[in-house]
């Protein structure tokens, strides 16, 4: 019987790959890669030579039962990602859920992380976070998803394609308006960039965000922002403030209520009395 090997490979520099993977990455019958063309360049760089397997998004599950019948005959599988750990908001979790069910070996070999590098260079205390993956494509449900986030005690760390990052930066201004960001894309490569500060700043620093290379980012808890308690005349001034941006009306009252931990109830009755 076969093994599957999860192998973490680089996020950008080739040489943040360890021993260990680029042994068993050499001594594997075959690789499950999420992009051939990509995971080629990174054996080339290595002289591994290896069949490739392409095991992407769209073919997951089916590939994932024809891959664990190969193991079950006694093929080595390496599972890889483009870059980082697989599974991680990236292929994966078919296959080892696969194989987990069959009683197949599973074996991991842990490699570099933008998540982690993310936490280590954020200079945020991070005894415990919460890591949401990609926001919401669409911006009325990306919006809802900050308000639920936006009493979050723990710092929240997120993933973001080049396209959507300016709204996604827009709306956790409008929404998070006190929160720091630490902001990251081209991690451990050439160009990479690293930005801490409110989203707003951010919006002015960066201008015109690269077209390419994803971006990873954290933001404060909300504990971290001071948002605890707040005076009925400073929740009424903190809904004033977000009418002033031409937040609507009844968005601002759960704005308020969320970030400063209290009823909507008592945030309109605080406007009510000190506007």
């Amino acid at each position: 019987m076969g093994k599957l090997y999860i192998v973490g490979t680089p996020i950008g520099n080739l040489e943040d790959i360890t021993l260990r993977a680029l042994r068993v990455l050499g001594e594997a019958d075959l690789i499950a890669a999420e992009d051939t063309r990509r995971t080629r360049k990174l054996l080339t760089h290595y002289d591994i030579q290896v069949r490739l397997f392409s095991y992407r998004r769209e073919n997951e599950m089916r590939a994932a039962v024809e891959l664990a019948d190969r193991i079950g005959e006694g093929m080595n599988v390496a599972l890889v990602t483009d870059a980082g750990m697989p599974g991680i908001s990236d292929p994966g979790f078919a296959l080892v859920a696969e194989c987990a069910a069959r009683g197949l070996g599973i074996e991991v070999v842990p490699g570099a992380s933008a998540l982690t590098a993310l936490l280590a260079v954020s200079g945020f205390p991070v005894s415990s976070f919460l890591f949401e993956g990609y926001l919401p494509n669409k911006s009325s449900a990306r919006r809802a998803r900050l308000l639920e986030l936006a009493g979050e005690p723990r710092p929240v760390v997120f993933f973001e394609a080049p396209h959507r990052i300016r709204a996604t930066l827009k709306d956790v201004a409008e929404l998070l308006p006190s929160r720091t960001l630490v902001l990251a894309r081209e991690l451990t490569k050439l160009h990479e960039e690293i930005r801490r500060g409110l989203a707003s700043r951010l919006l002015e620093q960066w201008g015109e965000p690269e077209a390419r290379g994803e971006y990873v980012g954290l933001i404060a808890a909300a504990e971290e922002a001071g948002e605890a308690i707040a005076a009925p005349e400073r929740l009424a001034q903190e809904v004033q403030e977000l009418l002033n941006r031409g937040v609507a009306r009844n968005d601002a009252f759960k704005i308020a209520a969320t970030k400063w931990g209290v009823s909507k109830r008592a945030v309109y009755q605080a406007y009510l009395e000190h506007r």
